[in-house]
């Protein structure tokens, strides 16, 4: 009896964390996945296509503006990524501001004084292609639109590793 006991325990054991790691899975896009076809607005009226920026390195970004891991992230994305790269033809970076407008992502922009390009996805209609819930999410796009790096919130580690993903992949083109 007590050997089928704890074999019931490690079996629901077993099985919940098998459910539990399945449920926080909230990625839809993998590592070396094609990107996610979608298009944005580019101004207010303007609209560009993901696939208008192939041959580029592209950078997505997702983030709200009460999010505190987004407004840790976003001062290391201008400084460290942005003024290095925002004059390279072949580098390409996408903020967008999840369930924001245009107002409110230009406000943000100017009160913390960003000089980095912002762009509202007010329907979660882009973010939801990459991923369900949780920001800031970053993920990088190859030249060849592939989706070589994807992190959630504002690691140091996974920040760094970034940069030294763009640095390489800058380097190919």
């Amino acid at each position: 009896m007590k050997t089928k006991l704890i074999t019931s325990v490690i079996f629901f054991l077993a099985f919940s964390s098998v459910q539990c790691f399945a449920q926080t899975d909230t990625t839809m896009v993998k590592l070396l996945d094609p990107a996610p076809a979608f298009d944005f607005e580019l101004s207010p009226g303007i609209r560009q296509n993901i696939a208008d920026l192939k041959g580029k390195l592209v950078m997505v970004t997702f983030f709200a503006t009460w999010c505190g891991p987004c407004r840790q992230e976003l001062p290391h994305i201008q400084s460290d990524i942005y003024n290095k790269y925002e004059d390279h033809p072949k580098f390409q970076l996408l903020i967008f501001g999840r369930e924001h407008s245009w107002k409110e992502v230009n406000k943000f922009k100017a009160d913390n004084k960003f000089t980095m390009p912002f762009y509202p996805d007010p329907q979660r209609t882009i973010y939801s292609k990459f991923a369900k819930q949780y920001i800031p999410r970053t993920f990088l796009i190859s030249a060849e639109g592939k989706v070589i790096f994807s992190s959630i919130g504002f690691v140091e580690k996974d920040f760094n590793e970034l940069k030294e993903m763009i640095k390489a992949e800058m380097k190919k083109l």
